[in-house]
């Protein structure tokens, strides 16, 4: 039996084969579960395209998790599909204009382009736990992805904020689902080449620094470590743990200069 098995996942934000979502979603099936992927609307050709190379091919829906319409017939449309019951949600869904809130442009940036990376990156994740809530049983998972907010980075400027916000967001999520057995959890990640990580200026020096300093190395072109890290949080092999923020980036956050 796969760590998933039986069990129905919801993995939003799935675009390129690239993306740490693809690797999750690819991963959880190989581990026995059911997946149903998302993306917005605007989004959703690149998911279907790039949902084929997976067997079976899950099921794909719209959803803009920022959008509250969307978020309430959320419920209905999986139900629609057949689901009664779902086990996990992942929630791999951030945005910040890369020529207004990254790159340095940090003290330049108007509050509307701020709102658009806190709404997106941050508030969608409680959004989200909250629209699928009727759906989950006596336990369930919600997983969510950031880039080690605790320090500041360059060019990440206002996303590390958001991603701040999203660390602080889950122990709070974690404090009020935890009665209703559902655990919440983060994996950071370090800098992998997705089409997300390319839109920041100035992000490839990441990969210089993560080849100098990660104990276990990385490889930023394999979302695979990310992605395990992902689907055991998905499982129920951390039954007890909620709240938590696990690195799965070689290591490097434990390092000094």
């Amino acid at each position: 039996m796969g760590l998933l098995e039986g069990k129905t996942i919801l993995v939003t934000g799935v675009t390129m084969h690239t993306s740490i979502a693809f690797k999750v979603a690819q991963i959880a099936q190989d581990e026995g579960a059911r997946v149903i992927v998302s993306n917005i609307p605007r989004a959703i050709r690149v998911t279907h395209r790039a949902v084929r190379k997976l067997d079976p091919v899950p099921e794909v829906i719209e959803l803009d998790a920022t959008d509250e319409e969307q978020l309430t017939a959320l419920p209905e449309t999986l139900r629609a599909l057949g689901v009664e019951k779902l086990d996990g949600v992942v929630h791999a869904i951030a945005f910040a204009n890369p020529k207004t809130a990254l790159g340095g442009e940090f003290l330049n940036t108007e509050w509307h382009d701020v709102d658009v990376a806190l709404h997106t990156s941050t508030y969608s994740y409680v959004s989200l736990a909250k629209a699928v809530q009727p759906l989950f049983g006596t336990t369930a998972a919600v997983v969510g992805l950031t880039f080690d907010a605790t320090v500041s980075w360059p060019f990440y400027d206002w996303m590390g904020v958001a991603k701040a916000g999203l660390e602080s967001a889950n122990r709070y999520l974690a404090r009020y689902l935890g009665k209703d057995g559902v655990r919440c959890n983060l994996v950071s990640a370090g800098p992998l080449d997705t089409m997300a990580k390319t839109s920041i200026p100035g992000a490839d020096a990441f990969n210089d620094l993560w080849g100098d300093r990660a104990p276990l190395g990385w490889d930023t072109k394999d979302a695979t470590a990310a992605a395990k890290a992902v689907v055991a949080l998905l499982s129920d092999w951390f039954p007890a743990t909620t709240g938590e923020m696990v690195h799965a980036d070689g290591g490097l956050h434990s390092t000094g200069a």
